[in-house]
This record gives C-alpha cells, sequence and structure tokens, in this order.
C-alpha cells in the first residue's frame, strides 16, 4: 500500500466513516483492511481513524504495521538514560495504568510489548524538542535528541492508544514533530484568588500534556515574600513551598516564571501604611512613584525573594502595565521628568533601572509594557522580551537584542465563563457605552488563532504568550479550552484548522463519551453575558448603562404605589425567561455528561454552579415582577375584600423569602464547588488578618474581599430592607382593616 504524507495542508477525509471506525467490530481490522474497504478513499488525517491529538504533530505518515498490546507493557530505557528520561517512563507508565488499566514495568530489556524511549541513533535532521515515532507489530519506538523531546513524544503517545477488538492498539504510522515556537508560555493569575497546591500541580500536570513549557504565575500577595512578609496574604505559599513547585513542574518541562508586578497593579503592596510614602500619587495605593530610591529598593527585595523561590527558572516578569497615573506626581516630580522625556520614557527608565540587577541575576525580564521601537531615544536594555504580533519587523527587534514573543489576545474577562464562540464589544454612543449599540465581534478562539498561527508559521518568533487575566473572577477552569488552543497553534501554526482542532478539543479533553460539549459552552458564554448585563454588574465598571431598582412599596391608607416596574423592566422579564429555558438544555447536556463518566469532569461542578446562578439571576427578576403584581394585587383588593389585600401583601413577603434563601442556597453551592480547589477567598487565619483594600482597577473580583462579589448586585437591590419596610407595612394594614 502506498503510504500517504500528511501534509498540513490536508483536507479532512472519511468523515463519514468516522462512527464504523469506532464501532467494536471494525477496532480490531488492519488499516489494509480499511483501505480496501473504502476502496479510493485514503485516510489522510489521524481524525479518520478516531485520534484527536492535541497539538497536532507536524508530520504523519500512516501505514506499516499496529503496535498491539494486552494488558502488559514494558517501557525500555537506555542503558545511559538521565534522571529527566527515567522521569519521563515513569510518568508514562503511572499514566498508561491509571487511564488504561494496565500493567506496566520500566526495564533496560525488552518485553514481548514495549514501548522504547531512546535518544540514540536519532535523525539529525529533527528539530529541537523534536521526536520522531515508530510503530511496529511487537514494539512502538519514542526517538528524541533531548530530555523535551522525549518527554514531548510519551505526551502524544498516550493519545495514540486506541481500543482494539483484542485489548489496545497504536495504528501503524511515523510521525515526526516539533514546535514551530520554542517557548510556550501560559499566564496564570492568582490576584483575586489562591487555589490549592494540590490543584497548582495537577493544573501544571494538564499543560505539559499538552506540551506548554512555561507558566507564567503572577502572585501578588499569594507569595508570602521573605523580605517583606507582611505582603503575603495569609494563607500565602511559603518559600519551601514555592520552591518545590517550581522543582515539580520542571520534571514536567514546565518552568515557573515568576511575575511580580511593578509600578502599576501593585496595591497589593501600597495598600500598607508603611509602604504609602512610595506612592506617586498619595491619596492611590495603584502606581509606585519611579523617581523614589526606596520603590526599587522595596521592589527588588520582592523579587530577589522570587528569584530564590524559582530555582532553575530562566525568566522573571515585573509586569508594568496599566500604568494609569504615571507623570501626574508633582511633589515628587514625575510631572516635570514626564513633560521631559514623556511617559513613555518615564516607563522605560523605571524598566530599566529595575531590569539591571534582575539580568545580572542572570534572569531574562520580561515585561507587559516597554515594546522596543525604533530610533527611539529610549528603549528597554538589551536581553529583555519584548511582545510583537505578525507583521512586525521582528528580525529587526531581534538584530536590535530582544527576545520577540507573540502576545495571544486578550480572550475577554467577562465573569463566569469566557466569550469561546460567540463575542460583543459596546459602541460609545453620544459619549457612553450603550447596549443598544452593541456590535458582534471575533470571538476569543478566532482571534487568538489569527494571531497565534500566524506568528507560528513565520517561524521567527522566540516564544507565545496566553494570558488568563483574574479581574472578573473567572475559575481557572474556564480558561482551559483558551490555553490548549494556544497550544495547539504556537505547536503546529499551520494545521488543523480552527474548526477541526474545537472537534477534537471536546473529544481529546472530555472523552469520547463527551456529548454536545459545544453546545454547553455556547450556552454558558451567551448567559456570562446576561449575568454581566443585570442588576449593576455593569453599572459597576462602566457607569449607569442598566440598573434595576426595586418596585415601589405600598404607602399610605388605601395602599397607595406607583406601578412602574413590569413596564420598565418588560424586554428584561422576557429576556429571563428565555434564559431560564438556556439554562435548563445546559443542565441537560450537564447531567448527561455526568452520566456518561467523561473525564475532567470538575468542569461539570463548575459548569452546573454557573447555571445554578445564571437560573438564580432569572429567577430574582421574575420574583421582581411577581413582587410588583401581588402589591398591585393587594391595592386592588383594598376597595374590595380588606383581608385578601392582606393576603396579597403577605403573598410579596413570601416572593422575597423564597427568592433569599434560593441566593444563600446557590452562593453557598457555588463557594462549596469552588473552594474544592481554592482556599477561601480573603482568609483570615488566627495568626494573620486578612487586610482588603480596594484600589482604581475596579475589578470585579475585588469588589469584595470574599466570593459574594458574585452576588454583590443582588444585595444591592437592598430586598432585606424592602422586605422589613413591607413587613411593617402589612402589620400595620392588619391592625388598621382586620
Amino acid at each position: 500500500m502506498k503510504q500517504e504524507k500528511l501534509s498540513k495542508e490536508s483536507p479532512l477525509k472519511l468523515k463519514l466513516f468516522r462512527n464504523i471506525l469506532q464501532k467494536p467490530w471494525f477496532l480490531g481490522l488492519s488499516l489494509i483492511s480499511v483501505m480496501f474497504l473504502f476502496n479510493e478513499a485514503k485516510a489522510s488525517d489521524l481524525s479518520n481513524i478516531g485520534l484527536h491529538v492535541i497539538p497536532y504533530p507536524q508530520q504523519v505518515i500512516l501505514g506499516g504495521s499496529d503496535f498491539t498490546f494486552s494488558d502488559k507493557l514494558t517501557i525500555v530505557l537506555d542503558e545511559a538514560h538521565s534522571d529527566a528520561d527515567r522521569f519521563t517512563a515513569e510518568e508514562l507508565a503511572s499514566s498508561l495504568e491509571k487511564e488504561w488499566n494496565l500493567k506496566v514495568e520500566i526495564s533496560g530489556k525488552k518485553g514481548s510489548r514495549s514501548i522504547v524511549l531512546t535518544r540514540q541513533n536519532v535523525p539529525g535532521s529533527l528539530k529541537e524538542q523534536g521526536y520522531q515515532i515508530t510503530t511496529s507489530r511487537n514494539e512502538l519506538v519514542v526517538a528524541a535528541n533531548s530530555e523535551d523531546g522525549l518527554f514531548y513524544g510519551t505526551q502524544t503517545v498516550l493519545q495514540l492508544i486506541q481500543n482494539a477488538r483484542k485489548g489496545f492498539r497504536v495504528a501503524g504510522m511515523k510521525v515526526t514533530d516539533w514546535p514551530d515556537i520554542k517557548m510556550r508560555a501560559v499566564h496564570y493569575d492568582t490576584k483575586h484568588h489562591q487555589d490549592k497546591r494540590s490543584y497548582v500541580e495537577s493544573f501544571i500536570r494538564d499543560l505539559a500534556r499538552y506540551k506548554i513549557n512555561m507558566l507564567i504565575w503572577e502572585w501578588e500577595d499569594k507569595f508570602e515574600y521573605p523580605s517583606h512578609p507582611v505582603i503575603g496574604a495569609p494563607g500565602a505559599f511559603t518559600m519551601e513551598e514555592m520552591q518545590e513547585m517550581t522543582r515539580f513542574a520542571q520534571k514536567y518541562h514546565i518552568q515557573i516564571v515568576p511575575l511580580v508586578q511593578g509600578l502599576g497593579h501593585v496595591s497589593f503592596i501600597l495598600k500598607w501604611p508603611q509602604y504609602s510614602h512610595l506612592r506617586e500619587i498619595p491619596a492611590s495605593n495603584w502606581e509606585f512613584c519611579p523617581l523614589k530610591d526606596g520603590s526599587y529598593e522595596l521592589l527588588n527585595d520582592l523579587w530577589q525573594d522570587a528569584i530564590k523561590a524559582t530555582p532553575g527558572s530562566e525568566y522573571i516578569h515585573i509586569g508594568s502595565d496599566e500604568t494609569y497615573e504615571l507623570g501626574q506626581g508633582v511633589e515628587c516630580g514625575c510631572e516635570a521628568r514626564a513633560e521631559e522625556i514623556g511617559n513613555r520614557g518615564l516607563l522605560i527608565e523605571f524598566l530599566n533601572r529595575s531590569a539591571e540587577p534582575l539580568m545580572k541575576e542572570g534572569r531574562t525580564v520580561m515585561s507587559w509594557s516597554g515594546r522596543y521601537i525604533p530610533d527611539a531615544e529610549l528603549n528597554p536594555l538589551k536581553g529583555m522580551v519584548t511582545l510583537g504580533r505578525a507583521g512586525d519587523n521582528i528580525k529587526e527587534i531581534q538584530n536590535a537584542g530582544y527576545k520577540v514573543y507573540v502576545y495571544d489576545p486578550n480572550p475577554g474577562i467577562e465573569p463566569l465563563f469566557l466569550p469561546y464562540f460567540y463575542k460583543t464589544r459596546a459602541v460609545v454612543h453620544d459619549g457612553v457605552y450603550d447596549d443598544r449599540y452593541e456590535v458582534e465581534v471575533d470571538n476569543a478562539l478566532t482571534r487568538s488563532y489569527n494571531a497565534v498561527s500566524e506568528a507560528a508559521k513565520s517561524g521567527m518568533f522566540d516564544g507565545m504568550i496566553n494570558t488568563s487575566w483574574d479581574d472578573s473572577g473567572l475559575h481557572n477552569q474556564a480558561w482551559m479550552m483558551s490555553f490548549i488552543n494556544s497550544a495547539e497553534y504556537s505547536w503546529s501554526g499551520s494545521y488543523p484548522s480552527l474548526e477541526d482542532f474545537t472537534e477534537s478539543f471536546f473529544l481529546n479533553y472530555y472523552g469520547e463519551n463527551s456529548v454536545d460539549m459545544k453546545e454547553l459552552y455556547l450556552l454558558l458564554n451567551k448567559a456570562s453575558y446576561y449575568y454581566y448585563k443585570s442588576f449593576e454588574r455593569r453599572v459597576w465598571h462602566y457607569g449607569d448603562i442598566g440598573k434595576t431598582h426595586l418596585p415601589d412599596l405600598p404607602r399610605g391608607d388605601i395602599l397607595e404605589y406607583s406601578e412602574f416596574w413590569n413596564r420598565q423592566y418588560a424586554e428584561k422579564v422576557k429576556e429571563s425567561i428565555e434564559q431560564l429555558k438556556q439554562m435548563e438544555r445546559a443542565d441537560q447536556i450537564i447531567r448527561a455528561n455526568f452520566d456518561a463518566g467523561i473525564k475532567n469532569s470538575y468542569d461539570l461542578e463548575i459548569f452546573e454552579s454557573i447555571t445554578d446562578l445564571v437560573k438564580h439571576t432569572c429567577n430574582t427578576y421574575l420574583s421582581l415582577s411577581n413582587l410588583e403584581k401581588a402589591i398591585k394585587e393587594a391595592h386592588n383588593q383594598h376597595f374590595l375584600c380588606h383581608e385578601a389585600a392582606y393576603k396579597a401583601l403577605l403573598k410579596g413577603l413570601e416572593i422575597i423569602d423564597v427568592s433569599l434563601s434560593d441566593r444563600k442556597r446557590v452562593y453557598d453551592d457555588l463557594v462549596a464547588t469552588w473552594e474544592k480547589t481554592r482556599l477561601p477567598k480573603g482568609l483570615s487565619t488566627p495568626e494573620k488578618q486578612f487586610f482588603f483594600a480596594q484600589d482604581r482597577a475596579r475589578h470585579f473580583a475585588f469588589r469584595r474581599a470574599d466570593m459574594s462579589y458574585l452576588i454583590c448586585d443582588e444585595e444591592l437591590l437592598g430586598l432585606e430592607a424592602y422586605r422589613s419596610n413591607l413587613e411593617k407595612y402589612a402589620e400595620w394594614y392588619r391592625e388598621t382593616y382586620l
């Protein structure tokens, strides 16, 4: 049979036969039998044989003997192997045992069925971090020219195994693979929450499966800085814990890069009275003054702690974005200095003075700001990382002495979920954001795909950074599709299509038994917009663009009230009824996937907590509608039957009680679910109290010290006070008329 090389441009074929290919009676057939059965059809993609590999390999040639085995395997290592190679073998064995219930032995000699891991006799043409997989009847060989490549090869092997008629198989093939972009980074933002160590380590393992090799961890106060321990929040990770997690990540070929914000985003530092003298604007805890020596002395202490906490890491990140107040300080001299060299000049001066001692420690310095500009009078120090995009003159920037990373576009920070498949943007109308003029724009996956795949195909970038801002307090699991999408296209920029990746993601990450997951994501995606546009949530960030009020209270001797609520919020009530139907459908999908026993099922628990919160929001609007109707009924009955009027007032109280009880239940359940992987938000301990002080950023997740930011707007309605007043009126009415 003629072997067919799978180019990245090959279209997906045989999709009509995929269901047949996965039937139990079919799994034992050889590839030759498959080709004979389908006559002229040619296999051109791994998905045609039921495989959904992420990232997709650069080159695949299907053909040759299938590697078949039953319940026992031997993993064979080179006699002269490194400790990292040994760990790779042990991790492969552990995964095979957990995921496929196999009995695995690691040995220097081949067994009857063996997976051979070798770094000998490797093709010289194999690129950096590359590997090659070849199959035969009795063995599968993973060959690589580096420890990284050998590990990545085993991660692909784990995705190639299929059930067969008698045991298991890896279809006959030859895989040659390497990354388009060398450094593939995920930004992990924990400024408004702290995950448990067990979750962090699980997260690292998940990223490694998809060949991410850098975790830029934004700590803020989630690290117990030894030089200034007051800055670390209660429960913050210790120096020893951070060092242990750093070494843990390195075993999985991921380096942890500490991100300790400098200049801006530093309210976690400057909220403390003992450091307030270092502010550029005395009234704001948001920014350091870049002209005060003390700013650099304090920050360097924290950065030196961060370096010690991440032994073996090559990079350090000093943040320094969103410097809203830069150049405004009058007494400190920043305003005058900015008039001389501009705000960018002031920023670059800060970056260079900060970076110099860190570079002497052997670290490559990253920041969000300070892009290199050709011919500018002042640029970042050579050796720093600058951000770029496809279309920039990357070679010129690199020749000037900088590493260039492509910035994966911010996917959006809507509360609860990400805009993977649906994204809108408010348009400014008459000087304000107006929902009526919102437009649909490219969704998060499309924007990421366009930016990262083009950068990868160019072959010019040193790295890629995917960002996951904690501003709106999403659970970290909501970001996984974003991380894996970036992992795909930074590794292999030309293939697959975004549509094919989407299909592969759900089957790869949740398993072949998962159903309707794309529909579920879209439902959650749109529900997050509904949630965000309810009560005062967008008012908080954007101004008065949809604040919800309570119905009018009855007053006076004849149950006087102003009927307005159901007219004012008629569209919101209609939208809430429709959204409830959508969440009922989401719950059906969640239950079906629970029953199917899918992988990563904790996601379903998170998703269920989201649907419950959205349903509560819907029901609150319906409750307010019914509350006004109850008051209207009481008003009308006053002139017919005082007892009926009183009963209508009691009905209004009951509506409020049910709503308040539902809020507590939903909130408590959500907190319990999210805190399976997190420390309590705003945790205080007997040794240390959490010090909460808001800043100018107006982050949705920073409205409250605890997780009540998710129900803050329902609380701001004032239903409790409303109930108290309605109860007093009802009691007066009873005493007066009954």
